[in-house]
C-alpha cells in the first residue's frame, strides 16, 4: 500500500499543551486525527471543526484495520497520531513502523516522561538504564538489579506499580536504592514528584500515570562470582547434596551460556546451579524443576538470599511437567535423574532444536553409561568429558551433549 503518512505529535499531560507554531500550523492543516482517549480530552480544543478521530484502543489490529481503509479511500491524506511524551521511546511510532515499515512517518517529540522526572529532580540522565515494565514481564528489570546497574529508569503499567517495585526489590535484598516517582508529569494541576526509600514506597499507593528512577548514589555490593558451598541452604544439611562450587562453575562454562537465551536446570535441589547462572549470566531466561517437594523452600530461601528473582520454579517429577507454554531451551543442565535420564532427555529434545547443549555431572559408571547411551540413541554429539576430583571427594565428570545439526 503506498503513500501511507503518518504525522506523529508527541504531547504531555497538560492540560492546555503549549504547542510550537509548525504544530499548530499541522494540526489546523489537517482533518484525520488519531490518539487515545487522555489524547482526544487533551487537543480536542486545537482540533479543526471537520476533524475525523480514530481512537486507538486495545486490540490495535482494530485500529490498523481503520488505517488501511483510511489510506486506502484517501492515500494522499496523513493521518496526525497524538502520543505521549516522545513517540520513539518505547511509543506509539515505533508500533507503527512495526506494522507500516513502509509509511513515511514525520516526529514532533516531547520529552519522554522519564527525561521529564531527571530534569525536575536535577538528575544527570546521561548514564541511566532503562527498562519498560509496560505491559511486560520482569526479566529485564531482574537483570537490571542482578547487573547491580547504578541508575534506572522504570515506566511502569498499573500491575507493576512503585509500591510492588518496591516489596520486589526489598524481598530479593537490593536495599541500596533511593525511589524516585513522579505521577501525571507535565500536568500543572496533578504532577507530583516523591523522593522515597523502597520501605515508604512498599507501603504506599500512586496515582497512574507514573515513572521513577531508581538511583544507588552510594555504589552497589560488587556481584558474587562462585559462592561457598556452605552458604546455600542445604536438603536437610547434607552437604553431599549440592553441586560444589568450582564443579558448578565448570559446568557453566560447559553449557556455553553467553550465547545462549534459555536455560532449564532439571533436578536442582538447592538451586545452586540455576542461583550461579542468573548470577553470571543474567539475560538468562532460566526454569528449575526438582522432584522432592523441598525443593521449594529450599529454592525460596536460596534465591533471596542471593539475590537472583526471575528463576522458574516447578516442583514434581520432570516427566510429568507439562512444559507447553515455556520458552524453548537451548542449554539444559541435569543435576539428577533417578534413573529416568534416558526419558529426560528425550523430552528436553521434543523442544531443544539444534545446537542446543545438554551438560550432566556424574559421579557413578551408571550415570556415565546412561549419558552415552542418550547420545547414542538420540544422534547426540558428544564432546570430550572432563574429569575432575576435588578435595577427598570421588571424580566427577563433566559430560557434554550438542544436538547435533541437521
Amino acid at each position: 500500500m503506498a503513500n501511507i503518512q503518518f504525522i506523529v505529535i508527541g504531547i504531555t499531560d497538560e492540560t492546555r499543551p503549549e504547542l510550537s507554531s509548525e504544530v499548530a500550523k499541522t494540526i489546523s492543516a489537517s482533518t484525520v486525527f488519531s490518539g487515545g482517549k487522555r489524547h482526544h480530552e487533551l487537543m480536542d480544543s486545537y482540533l479543526p471543526a471537520s476533524a475525523q478521530w480514530i481512537d486507538i484502543t486495545v486490540p490495535l489490529t482494530n485500529v490498523f484495520e481503520v488505517y488501511r481503509k483510511h489510506f486506502t479511500a484517501s492515500p494522499d491524506t496523513p493521518i496526525v497520531v497524538f502520543a505521549s511524551g516522545d513517540p520513539l521511546f518505547f511509543g506509539f511510532a515505533v508500533t507503527l513502523q512495526r506494522e507500516f515499515p513502509d509509511a513515511q512517518i514525520r516526529l514532533f517529540p516531547s520529552f519522554n516522561s522519564l527525561q521529564t522526572l531527571a530534569h525536575r529532580l536535577v538528575l544527570p540522565y546521561h548514564d541511566m538504564h532503562i527498562v519498560s515494565l509496560t505491559g511486560r514481564d520482569w526479566h529485564e528489570f531482574d537483570r537490571a538489579l542482578i547487573e547491580r546497574t547504578p541508575k534506572i529508569g522504570v515506566l511502569t503499567d498499573r500491575t507493576h506499580t512503585p509500591n510492588s517495585i518496591a516489596r520486589r526489590m526489598i524481598e530479593y535484598g537490593f536495599n541500596g536504592y533511593r525511589m524516585y516517582v513522579g505521577e501525571h508529569l507535565g500536568s500543572s494541576s496533578n504532577e507530583k514528584i516523591m523522593k522515597l526509600s523502597l520501605q515508604e514506597a512498599s507501603a504506599m499507593t500512586f496515582s497512574h500515570p507514573n515513572c521513577m528512577i531508581l538511583h544507588a548514589p552510594n555504589g552497589l555490593p560488587a556481584r558474587r562470582f562462585g559462592i561457598a558451598d556452605n552458604e546455600f541452604e542445604l536438603l536437610d544439611g547434607r552437604t553431599k547434596m549440592i553441586t560444589k562450587s568450582s564443579i558448578r562453575l565448570l559446568s557453566l562454562q560447559a553449557l556455553d551460556l553467553y550465547g545462549k537465551k534459555v536455560m532449564w536446570d532439571i533436578g536442582f535441589c538447592t538451586g545452586s546451579i540455576s542461583i550461579e547462572a542468573r548470577l553470571q549470566f543474567p539475560h538468562l531466561h532460566i526454569e528449575a524443576f526438582e522432584i522432592r517437594e523441598e525443593g521449594q523452600r529450599l529454592f525460596d530461601v536460596n534465591t533471596r538470599r542471593f539475590g537472583t528473582p526471575g528463576i522458574g520454579c516447578h516442583i514434581g517429577d520432570f516427566i510429568d511437567a507439562d512444559i507447553d507454554g515455556l520458552l524453548v531451551p537451548d542449554a539444559v543442565f541435569i543435576g539428577g535423574h533417578g534413573g529416568k535420564l534416558i526419558e529426560i532427555v528425550g523430552k528436553v529434545l521434543t523442544v531443544m532444536q539444534e545446537g542446543g547443549t545438554i551438560v550432566m555431572n556424574s559421579v557413578t559408571k551408571k550415570s556415565h553409561e546412561l549419558f552415552c547411551e542418550a547420545c547414542r540413541l538420540y544422534n547426540l554429539r558428544q564432546d570430550d568429558t572432563v574429569r575432575v576430583t576435588i578435595n577427598d571427594y570421588h571424580t566427577i565428570e563433566i559430560m557434554k551433549a550438542t544436538v547435533a545439526k541437521k
